[in-house]
């Protein structure tokens, strides 16, 4: 995926179970954030850093959606326990990471694995892609989304 392309379709459940699919996000400026794993201390300093610029978003009129191959249940304790006020997407499949290219091949401790690429994309109220950051600075990414 690139800059100018039409968000790729899919259909996903949120920590609540609700169906979460890309035709709800039409006329909204969205950002999306793929991470590795709920919990863990990247995605949780990513995640709170999020949070804690949440009204920063709003006011600019976006809706923000992390996702993981996490499931719900991990989703809903992972919201509850950092107090998040935006929905976690659950891929159990990887579907959506692979559609957006944030599932691939990357190096972990020094070892090659296949798992979540940390990315965002951020796109338009018509869908289109306008900015992809694949170098996400965990501790200051509203910055990197919002600049």
């Amino acid at each position: 995926m690139k800059i100018g392309d039409k968000m790729p379709q899919f259909s996903v459940v949120d920590q609540d179970g609700n169906v979460v699919t890309s035709a709800d996000l039409q006329g909204y400026k969205t950002v999306i954030y793929f991470y590795p794993k709920d919990s863990t201390p990247g995605c949780t300093t990513e995640a709170c850093n999020i949070r804690d610029n949440y009204n920063r978003f709003l006011a600019q009129g976006y809706k923000v959606y992390g996702v993981s191959k996490d499931s719900t249940a991990s989703h809903k304790k992972f919201i509850e326990k950092y107090q998040l006020p935006f929905p976690l997407l659950s891929d159990k499949s990887t579907q959506m990471l692979q559609d957006f290219g944030a599932w691939g091949e990357k190096k972990m401790c020094g070892k090659t694995c296949i798992g979540t690429i940390r990315m965002t994309f951020v796109f338009n109220e018509n869908g289109i892609c306008t900015d992809i950051i694949d170098k996400v600075d965990t501790k200051n990414h509203s910055e990197q989304i919002l600049k």
